[in-house]
């Protein structure tokens, strides 16, 4: 509880500075007064991902060979380009994760056809439990058959060229748009490890309060033509999509949730960006009737702010991007993974596997794991900050504080790679911030207990960058 106390004072002295820095960044003249109509260009494209042939479902460290569908799987772009001609493309998904293999094959076919470099694009990917495999994420978590081997394979590289092509059709549609933004709320996202999962009915039904960090806003951009028609409206939430846990093709609650706005505002493309929730889970749980409920409650949560008075986001456009070397507590030797082999956990056992193979085949363990940290900004206004995989609550609260009103925090962006503690969580262990890094095929156990001042840093380097551009 002190280091918890702790970590909100120093968010809140954090806030103060941040609104006297913000001065300078949003004290000049409003978008409205500053932006003329449609200073924006924008352009939406889908594509649906959900498999045609029994790839399994990703997740739950289990074979889940798919049984029918509730509703189809998207990706989905927006294209957004400046007066200027600056442009960056932000990617929706309903995968549980893209791994670095197949991310930085769509990277260099994208940066190859359309110009489109490293920093102006960000591949976000909703962590959906009831999504597909791909490539090499989590590839431990499943026993290895060889036709799984190769549905997979071909299914990771249709989907890098849907990918490719779906974002080269979002930057041909390129016209005159406006952007605003707004926010609302959804309450359904539990701190997970401060709440046991069994006691969260009991505590809701007594009004109980539950207990931990969490954040329930809900971040809303809408794009505009012109004439007012609604184009796509991008909003998020930090909260895992762990409500269903079957073998039928679903987006889960992000899904409802775009089905039900794509329904309510009949032409407009909905995307759903995971935040920061990688300590929070959907509870209650484990039924398709509270998965359409929390769905409704997130576009509710959107429907609130599209009903408030928006603020319009003013032109000008700069994007940075860096990898920050994470390290590990320590890389596992021959000896370790030689015991790990006959561990009654089959997860483990087949990573201390595949890890002596590495070795057998002379590869060196890097001491190091290369982190994607982006960081945007879209006119005086809105700052998106993107990272890679897992990230805590604690990051998205931490930011929004020292960087104030407009900031975005996005974790499970580029890479699934891991979960990504605070050093709060590191320092409390378990799950999330414990030694747990074997079930996502790193070479160790653990992160160092650094991380977090490694990615601040980083990200305060990339803020400073785009705020100055």
């Amino acid at each position: 509880m002190r280091l918890i106390s702790r970590m909100y004072t120093l968010s809140l002295l954090a806030l103060a500075a941040a609104l006297s820095a913000n001065d300078a960044f949003a004290g000049e003249e409003t978008a409205s007064q500053t932006t003329p109509p449609n200073a924006w260009k924008a352009g939406v494209a889908k594509a649906v991902i959900t498999p045609e042939k029994s790839v399994w479902l990703a997740g739950y460290g289990s074979k889940r060979a798919p049984d029918g569908k509730l509703h189809d799987l998207w990706m989905k772009a927006l294209a957004l380009e400046d007066p200027a001609g600056n442009r960056a493309v932000l990617v929706t998904s309903d995968f549980q994760g893209i791994p670095k293999g197949m991310s930085d094959r769509a990277f260099e076919q994208i940066e190859k056809k359309f110009g489109v470099a490293r920093r102006q694009i960000m591949l976000t990917f909703s962590h959906n439990h009831c999504g597909p495999r791909l490539g090499d994420d989590l590839v431990d978590y499943y026993p290895i058959e060889a036709e799984q081997v190769q549905l997979v394979e071909e299914y990771t590289d249709l989907m890098v060229t849907r990918l490719v092509d779906m974002v080269g059709e979002a930057l041909s549609k390129l016209a005159p748009a406006n952007l605003a933004m707004g926010e609302g709320r959804a309450t359904f996202a539990v701190n997970r490890r401060n709440n046991r999962e069994a006691d969260v009915p009991s505590l809701l039904e007594k009004g109980t309060p539950l207990i931990g960090p969490v954040d329930h806003s809900v971040h809303v951009l809408t794009v505009t033509r012109p004439d007012g028609r609604l184009e796509a409206v991008l909003f998020g939430y930090a909260c895992h999509p762990t409500t269903l846990n079957f073998f039928t093709w679903c987006g889960d609650y992000p899904g409802f949730a775009q089905l039900e706005l794509e329904q309510s505002h009949p032409g407009a493309v909905a995307m759903f960006v995971n935040t920061c929730g990688g300590d929070q889970n959907p509870l209650p749980r484990r039924s398709v009737e509270l998965c359409q409920r929390y769905g409704h409650m997130l576009a509710q949560g959107v429907d609130e702010a599209l009903k408030q008075p928006l603020k319009p986001v003013s032109s000008g456009l700069s994007t940075a991007f860096e990898y920050v070397d994470l390290p590990y507590l320590a890389v596992m030797t021959r000896e370790e993974l030689l015991a790990f082999t006959k561990d009654t956990n089959a997860i483990r056992a087949r990573w201390a596997a595949r890890m002596l193979q590495k070795l057998d085949a002379g590869e060196k363990f890097a001491a190091s794991y290369p982190y994607p940290v982006h960081a945007w900004r879209l006119g005086r206004e809105m700052l998106v900050i993107g990272q890679g995989a897992e990230t805590v609550v604690d990051y998205a609260l931490r930011f929004k504080a020292e960087f104030g009103a407009g900031t975005w925090v996005l974790g499970y962006v580029d890479d699934m790679i891991s979960y990504i503690p605070s050093r709060r969580v590191w320092e409390e262990g378990g799950y999330e911030g414990g030694s747990n890094l074997y079930e996502y095929g790193r070479p160790a156990l653990r992160w160092a207990g650094d991380v977090e001042d490694r990615i601040a840093a980083t990200v305060h380097k990339l803020v400073k960058q785009v705020r100055e551009k």
